[in-house]
């Protein structure tokens, strides 16, 4: 009996031994693990019911973020005690659960999802390797390309390992000297893939270069536009915006015109500007149709985009219509719904 027609597809329902034991719980990815298990206690295909691609398309990422998360914090945890950095488990447990979030059809709740309020180390690694797929998707890149893209940028930070957990965690602003120390994180991630058998030099890369910028202004190396990797591009723009949109423990996140706007011009450091725009206006035409709260604490109802400046949409409040592009005082806090 061979099980290798489920490889990667998700259990709709539990998957449970004669006994009752679950083994495979619900909505799990049936990976190279899960097959041994299937094959371990002879389950019975009439007992193997997988999801669709529809069904695993529209599942919310909420759960899959869950998850993801939690693996992430297992990871660094069993990393910070020397063990060495399971590839191939990542590949099969992790790296699914990121794209399948990355392919969600509704881009604003893919957006919320990801951002984060707490764990925000964690949240932060899964978070850059979702925004990381949907723009290499929204280029188009090739399956090879657009799985290693989603290897490299969930790996981003994984020197933070290396940065001792009272700097990591520390709730305030960082100190010079403090700040030095986490700086460091590009150089010990590049060090530890470099190790990691099997494993491709843009994934190092990526990991050594996201805070590079073109303008030579980044580190560690101060790199330029040529010298920097595509993939690293991709990454940093997604660390940025994944940074300044969440909530963090020393400031909240940044008003939805604010974000847009500073990364528009540059104030996080010269970075790819056509990625920029693709990012940004991907993001913008989530807005139609949403709810937003303006800086004036009314709530609105975003009805049309305005082509020259999207920003400033035409919305309904209580029933009548305003024009953002006339009311120059106002602007989007906040999406809510």
């Amino acid at each position: 009996m061979s099980y290798n027609a489920y490889m990667g597809k998700k259990a709709k329902y539990d998957i449970m031994n004669r006994q009752g034991v679950v083994l495979i719980p619900a909505h799990s990815v049936l990976n190279q693990d899960a097959i041994k298990l299937l094959e371990l206690h002879n389950i019975d295909p009439i007992d193997i019911v997988v999801m669709s691609l529809e069904e695993a398309r529209l599942e919310s990422p909420v759960t899959l973020l869950k998850d993801a998360v939690g693996y992430s914090q297992e990871l660094f945890s069993r990393l910070r005690f020397g063990r060495k950095l399971p590839l191939m488990e990542i590949k099969n447990e992790l790296i699914p659960a990121v794209r399948q979030v990355s392919q969600h059809p509704d881009l604003f709740e893919l957006f919320e999802s990801v951002k984060a309020k707490d764990e925000y180390t964690h949240k932060h690694n899964i978070g850059v390797g979702v925004l990381s797929t949907l723009i290499g998707q929204w280029l188009k890149l090739e399956e090879a390309d657009l799985s290693l893209l989603s290897l490299a940028a969930t790996l981003h930070d994984i020197g933070k390992v290396r940065i001792p957990e009272e700097i990591l965690l520390k709730p305030g602003k960082l100190t010079k000297a403090e700040f030095a120390e986490m700086k460091k994180h590009t150089i010990y991630g590049y060090e530890m893939l470099k190790e990691t058998v099997g494993l491709s030099p843009r994934v190092m890369l990526v990991a050594l270069q996201h805070h590079e910028r073109s303008d030579g202004s980044g580190y560690p190396l101060g790199l330029k536009g040529g010298e920097i990797d595509h993939f690293s591009e991709i990454v940093a723009v997604a660390d940025v915006f994944h940074a300044i949109s969440s909530e963090r423990p020393y400031h909240p996140a940044m008003p939805f015109y604010r974000v847009v706007t500073l990364m528009r011009d540059g104030a996080f450091g010269d970075l790819n500007p056509q990625l920029v725009n693709l990012f940004m206006n991907n993001y913008i035409h989530t807005l139609k149709g949403r709810r937003i709260l303006l800086t004036d604490g009314r709530e609105a109802e975003v009805l049309h985009i305005n082509q020259r400046e999207d920003l400033r949409p035409l919305v309904r409040i209580d029933g009548k219509l305003v024009d953002l592009t006339k009311e120059r005082h106002l602007h989007i806090e906040k999406v809510l719904g």
